[in-house]
């Protein structure tokens, strides 16, 4: 059974009454990090008709049979499941239903009160890690220091791949023997750099012949189709375009057009903070291992967070891209620049995190990017 099917089929068991229960012990849980008792849970709801200590008892046990609270000892107070998370998660970011109870209705307004807007504190931290960014590679590096800062957790950034954008405009220039800086830029407005190790010297002229070319030809197409077309003119008018397309043809082949043989450009800051994070040795190795590898958390964004999306997306538990993950949450966005996808951005923490601020913080760090950078007029 997908993890999908056992949230909805909790959700159904789940009383307006039992809803309340269940977000005040998350909050709590996020707020101490303590499993949470029954007397905990009394004193949030102390004076509140209805909500006697032993009803509360009953619902966390209710709760616990739906798969939504687990006790870790026999004497131990109750930590939300990573089903409760979701559901938590999904409780927050969609338009509140009402409720039969007016006082669980109340009792729930009261708790989203604290969801609003960022602070003015909060945005005046984020716009302060931008400042004199002058490039969106360098917008997206800052994102990984920033929400590694704001989240206590793992903050990513990652480019869009090179392949899947749109040409704009691309220079060469000589930078000694064998070696050739290729300047791409491209629609989205975003600036790639290269240095070329060439096998053979190359002229300014033939140089600028060469990106006159691509330029005059290929503005505007997709970087990844103009390679396989550079080859296939080649090979039906070699003999009249044999000097000019020579030279191009080495200076493709060489990657000034390639995406990068390793993977998107990713930006990785705040590991320091999942190690302060985690107490159990064996696990924090297991983590470790699964995070390492850029690769995988390439994977992981990419497999999340569509870049044609537009709103945050949250992912409680992360165990199906490894079981040492399984008590992590990947909150994630799109970083959009004139229409088109910059990259992605997003924060890998504890499921213990505040969520309604992480959200709105992610939310609000992807949006920059369009204050920052101006896609160029088509």
């Amino acid at each position: 059974m997908d993890k999908e099917t056992t949230t909805r089929m909790s959700e159904a068991r789940i009383s307006p009454r039992e809803r309340l229960v269940l977000t005040a012990i998350i909050e709590l849980y996020i707020a101490t990090g303590e499993p949470v008792a029954s007397q905990a849970v009394a004193r949030f709801f102390e004076n509140r008709d209805g909500l006697s200590s032993a009803t509360l008892r009953n619902v966390m046990a209710t709760l616990r049979e739906a798969g939504l609270l687990e006790q870790p000892h026999t004497s131990a107070g109750r930590v939300p499941t990573a089903a409760a998370f979701r559901y938590y998660v999904e409780q927050i970011t969609q338009p509140r239903l009402g409720s039969s109870s007016p006082m669980v209705a109340s009792a729930l307004v009261a708790m989203d009160s604290a969801a609003s807007e960022l602070s003015e504190a909060r945005r005046g931290l984020i716009e302060g890690g931008y400042t004199g960014v002058s490039s969106s590679s360098e917008y997206l590096e800052r994102t990984s220091h920033v929400l590694a800062l704001i989240s206590s957790g793992l903050g990513v950034a990652l480019a869009r791949s090179a392949a899947d954008q749109v040409l704009e405009h691309l220079h060469f220039s000589r930078l000694s023997q064998g070696r050739v800086l290729a300047v791409v830029v491209t629609q989205a407005g975003a600036v790639l750099d290269r240095v070329l190790n060439i096998d053979r010297e190359f002229t300014p002229v033939e140089l600028e012949t060469a990106a006159r070319y691509l330029n005059e030809n290929f503005r505007g197409w997709p970087i990844e189709r103009i390679r396989s077309e550079v080859a296939r003119r080649i090979e039906l008018d070699r003999a009249a375009y044999d000097r000019m397309l020579a030279a191009v043809e080495e200076l493709c082949r060489k990657g000034a057009l390639a995406g990068d043989e390793h993977g998107p450009l990713i930006f990785v800051e705040g590991m320091a903070n999942l190690i302060a994070a985690e107490v159990d040795r064996q696990r924090l190795r297991e983590m470790l291992l699964a995070l390492e590898a850029k690769q995988r958390l390439v994977e992981l964004l990419t497999a999340y967070v569509d870049g044609r999306q537009q709103e945050v997306r949250v992912v409680v538990g992360l165990d199906e891209a490894s079981p040492a993950m399984q008590d992590l949450v990947l909150i994630g966005a799109p970083a959009r620049l004139g229409g088109g996808n910059l990259g992605t951005v997003a924060v890998i923490a504890p499921t213990r995190i505040q969520y309604q601020e992480m959200i709105q913080a992610v939310r609000y760090v992807a949006r920059l990017s369009e204050r920052y950078f101006e896609a160029p007029a088509g």
